[in-house]
């Protein structure tokens, strides 16, 4: 017995001293593995996607980020008001836009408040500070270099995208290997335009583009039900395509000012400008009190037209701030000039009608029908309505107040339905 004793205690002695327990009865290494896997939990599975959350600063800095890209095409568009110009902008914003949705989902999903999503979401605004570099000339000289800081982008979504479906449950990989398989088809043939000459890039990157577009929906509409079910559009991500309209509504704002500072100040000037500051005001009414923080209905297509509803309408609204750089430039003009113009009553138009295909998808579209279905059609009359003010082409000054008049007319006629609602209605 005692033979034995010695042969255990030299044993232990071989193995190395037993690690102390700390306070509270865990040793070091277990609490060190508890702080790891708090620090960096591995991708939160598909279908457990958790409906209550709070939008944190994290996500905020991502839009930050974003917001700072679309700006830049937004600057670069209202010096280059033409068709050209359109057409990259065109291209270049729905390429953010798209990593911008991306990332955000991949969060939305999979994402936890911890060290991983950091890193995550840092790798993503590296690559889009490299991407914001070359956009100002993406439709020329350093086009090429977009092209692979675009490539390298998509391929770390990809790869984002690619970690988080390694655990995916079976009712979820065909369409995980669909999903990934097109956002690294996305990175190569964007790689693929840089030796382009520069008209056929630009437009390679608007196919890419719509080819991606098309691709979400088709997956998206014959995905199994789970999958579907999978992606909620919950509270967090309602909020946080409402946060990214206000930070882009406020390149209005940046537009009016960079108007005015570069002319002399005149009555008429400022006046324009703050006609479109009221404009820009006018298109975040319209926005929030039609459609934003609203919830979606439980419909297969609901989710598609909610989230490429806020396409055009994102695009729209950085556009109208590019053009009211011009608009005030011209206020003395007996004539807005024919760009400037139909950019801000088209976009005006997209506005409306954007905002009442976003509402197309809500719960309150088939719950207060009597206010939404006159009101779809009171939006589409003063879009077409808008369309007409362009191609008058009024002087500044008056351009902007139709356009003022025009995202009132809905809001008066709302105000109206809901005045002479029946009191059943209301309760409802």
């Amino acid at each position: 017995m005692g033979a034995e004793s010695g042969s255990a205690a030299q044993a232990a002695g071989a193995a190395g001293p037993s690690e102390p327990a700390l306070p509270g009865g865990s040793t070091r290494r277990e609490r060190w593995d508890r702080l790891r896997r708090t620090l960096w939990q591995p991708p939160r599975r598909h279908g457990e996607q958790p409906r209550e959350r709070v939008v944190g600063p994290l996500e905020l800095f991502f839009d930050l980020a974003v917001v700072v890209l679309i700006a830049q095409a937004a600057h670069r568009l209202a010096g280059h008001l033409t068709w050209p110009g359109f057409g990259q902008f065109a291209a270049v914003f729905t390429l953010v836009w798209i990593a911008w949705v991306n990332g955000s989902l991949h969060h939305e999903l999979h994402g936890h408040e911890d060290a991983r999503a950091r890193n995550t979401f840092l790798l993503q605004v590296l690559a889009l500070v490299a991407l914001g570099a070359f956009i100002p000339a993406a439709g020329g000289s350093r086009g090429a270099a977009f092209a692979v800081a675009a490539a390298v982008l998509f391929a770390v979504l990809a790869m984002l995208w690619g970690l988080a479906a390694r655990g995916d449950r079976p009712e979820y990989r065909r369409s995980s290997r669909m999903y990934i398989t097109g956002m690294v088809a996305c990175a190569v043939l964007l790689a693929a335009t840089a030796p382009m000459p520069a008209s056929a890039r630009v437009l390679s990157w608007g196919v890419i583009d719509a080819a991606y577009l098309a691709g979400f929906v088709v997956l998206h509409l014959t995905a199994s039900q789970a999958v579907v079910a999978g992606l909620t559009i919950t509270d967090a991500l309602i909020e946080r395509f409402g946060l990214l309209i206000i930070i882009v509504l406020g390149e209005t704002l940046t537009g009016v000012v960079q108007g005015l500072a570069s002319q002399p100040v005149s009555a008429l000037t400022l006046s324009v400008g703050l006609i479109c500051v009221v404009v820009g005001f006018g298109a975040w009414w319209t926005y929030f009190d039609f459609a934003g923080h609203r919830h979606l209905a439980d419909e297969r297509t609901a989710t598609l037209k909610w989230l490429i509803g806020h396409l055009p309408l994102t695009a729209a609204i950085a556009a109208m701030g590019a053009a009211m750089v011009g608009l005030i430039r011209h206020a003395h003009d007996a004539r807005t000039p024919t760009a400037t113009a139909w950019t801000l009553c088209a976009g005006t138009a997209v506005v409306l009608s954007a905002t009442m295909l976003i509402a197309t998808s809500l719960e309150a579209w088939n719950r207060d029908r009597g206010l939404y279905r006159p009101l779809a059609r009171t939006c589409a009359v003063a879009a077409v309505a808008g369309l007409g003010v362009a191609a008058l082409r009024p002087p500044p000054l008056i351009l902007g107040l139709a356009l003022v008049v025009l995202l009132t007319i809905p809001w008066v006629h709302a105000v109206t339905l809901r005045l002479n609602a029946e009191p059943e209605d209301e309760a409802r």
